[in-house]
């Protein structure tokens, strides 16, 4: 918990920047609202936009721009920043989700792979690809949310589209975990990429974790918590009120 508020006063309706670590399980909608909620109660506001700059799955955490009042304005212009994720690919298995959320569905040899294999792999997807969002994703299909047809068994055609990987390192290799860091362009679903990763290796692979730890020049280390956020808002308060 931090111990002295990081600024003396807030604007929220003239508009602030806010960065958070977004929570494990959360959606970006529940730290949207979370912000919020917190900003009326401890305000006395009693009507405020606030709004997010990029969505994160539930199952990641990281960076999250949120943008309140008129700063809300800026929201396009940092969703097209460049990002930075850190995170694990499990090897040998894959999901329909891409990821977590859903149970394990295949299983494939690993036997054949090496490390010089799976760096290797990571270079060729350097530069623009083209990729496939998951089914399991919001991406609207008809005015509905795609995840929405995937969790009912429902097909979908979704259109595949050209994004940028301007860094694909892999950190670490511990079988069948591959840790990695990528940066990317705005659009791009690190849970395909690694079923794409999966596929060209001739195995399977889906994401096991994921952190966004940059967008632009914002920085992970930057970013509150949001109970320090809350205990922010209580300091500033009480310092007003004395």
């Amino acid at each position: 918990m931090i111990e002295e508020p990081k600024k003396q006063s807030f604007d929220f309706q003239k508009g602030e920047v806010l960065l958070f670590n977004k929570p494990f399980e959360w959606t970006s909608f529940n730290l949207v609202n979370s912000v919020r909620h917190l900003v009326k109660h401890h305000t006395g506001i009693k009507k405020i936009k606030v709004g997010h700059a990029g969505t994160l799955d539930p199952l990641a955490t990281g960076l999250l721009i949120i943008c309140t009042g008129k700063f809300t304005k800026k929201i396009d212009e940092y969703q097209g920043l460049e990002k930075e994720y850190t995170g694990t690919f499990t090897l040998g298995k894959t999901t329909p989700s891409f990821d977590l959320e859903t149970e394990i569905n295949q299983s494939f040899p690993t036997n054949h792979l090496t490390d010089l294999l799976i760096k290797e792999t990571a270079k060729t997807f350097i530069g623009e690809i083209e990729q496939t969002p998951p089914v399991f994703s919001a991406i609207k299909i008809d005015g509905k949310r795609a995840y929405l047809y995937a969790r009912k068994k429902e097909e979908v055609v979704i259109k595949s589209k050209i994004v940028k990987i301007s860094e694909f390192e892999i950190t670490a290799i511990e079988m069948p975990v591959v840790y990695f860091r990528i940066v990317c362009s705005k659009g791009t679903y690190i849970r395909s990429l690694a079923n794409d990763f999966g596929i060209k290796i001739e195995s399977g692979a889906y994401l096991s974790s994921l952190t966004r730890t940059r967008i632009g020049n914002f920085r992970l280390e930057d970013s509150l918590e949001i109970n320090d956020f809350k205990e922010t808002l209580i300091k500033l308060k009480n310092t007003s009120v004395s």
